[in-house]
């Protein structure tokens, strides 16, 4: 029994010192940088034209996906790549905040325009899915790091 455990042990060891990490947003000193609020603002309508292009609803703003959709976006510019890291946690944090029922996300970096950050997403099998999916609220964070490069957020949940 004795060997058993310190075989246990030893096998939980190796697995902690082998698991992935991710960072966190306590983790990087984050810089809050400004939002390029046209591109925002364009990338919803384009991606509401789509919607009702297909006969789906539009997605209306929300100011709690806002919120962390901006904090994701400062964490990818201080990473400098794009990441879905701590999603759960973004998500558990919305519906903290609001009644929903499925939470998804899109991020993209260094497209110039709200046209091919669109085009980015719609090309892409998944994120194109997250665009057409049954969702009712949205929010985009675009923020542009240092060197000039474009980094974006989009958040969706359905109430």
């Amino acid at each position: 029994m004795k060997m058993r455990l310190l075989y246990v042990v030893q096998i939980l060891f190796v697995l902690f010192l082998s698991s992935c990490t991710t960072d966190t947003v306590e983790d990087l000193p984050v810089v809050e940088a400004d939002n390029v609020v046209h591109l925002e603002n364009e990338i919803l309508e384009i991606v509401n034209n789509h919607r009702t292009s297909l006969d789906m609803n539009k997605l209306l703003f929300s100011t709690v996906a806002y919120k962390y959709a901006n904090i994701h976006t400062d964490y990818m510019i201080s990473k400098g790549s794009l990441s879905h890291d701590n999603f759960s946690s973004r998500a558990s944090s919305i519906a903290s905040e609001e009644a929903v029922e499925m939470v998804a996300e899109n991020v993209a970096k260094d497209y110039v325009t709200a046209v091919g950050a669109f085009e980015g997403w719609y090309n892409s099998v998944n994120h194109k899915k997250t665009m057409e999916g049954d969702f009712t609220h949205t929010a985009i964070s675009v923020k542009k790091d240092q060197a000039g490069n474009f980094y974006f957020t989009q958040l969706f949940y359905r109430k």
